[in-house]
């Protein structure tokens, strides 16, 4: 079965899900970390399904559909520090974490195997092009 946008990738449902229960976790974290930790574990997480959007818009192109792939496993693996980084503070348990972590793992070797298998992706024949639309109304006025 072919996508025909993003949305429906399973990686890009995956990473959602991991930025809204990262979203959900983070609001338990105390105020002092608002703009530091809390942001940038909402950024990174957030960030990962952004680009995958950005990938699958570049998909004409293998390099750059590869480019923003690999911005995406970026994200996930920055998002896995920050996950760490909130045990290590004490805002996260190990169990919250694990669960977390192996989302992130998840997401990264859906991404591995999209980057693996480019070609299948990309390439004009896989761009879905919008049907030719008249712009100009003429009409007959006598």
């Amino acid at each position: 079965m072919y996508a025909r946008s993003f949305r429906d990738l399973v990686v890009y449902q995956k990473a959602r899900e991991l930025a809204q229960l990262i979203f959900e976790i983070t609001t338990a974290f105390p105020r002092e970390e608002t703009f530091a930790l809390t942001d940038q574990m909402r950024r990174s997480s957030r960030a990962i399904g952004a680009n995958i959007a950005e990938a699958w818009a570049k998909r004409r192109y293998e390099r750059h559909f590869l480019s923003k792939l690999t911005d995406a496993d970026g994200e996930q693996l920055e998002t896995q520090h920050w996950i760490e980084t909130a045990v290590d503070c004490g805002y996260l348990s190990n169990e919250q974490a694990a669960v977390l972590l192996q989302k992130c793992e998840e997401i990264g070797r859906l991404l591995g195997g999209m980057m693996s298998k480019a070609p299948l992706f990309c390439g004009d024949r896989h761009i879905i092009k919008e049907q030719i639309t008249e712009y100009f109304i003429t009409t007959t006025d006598n």
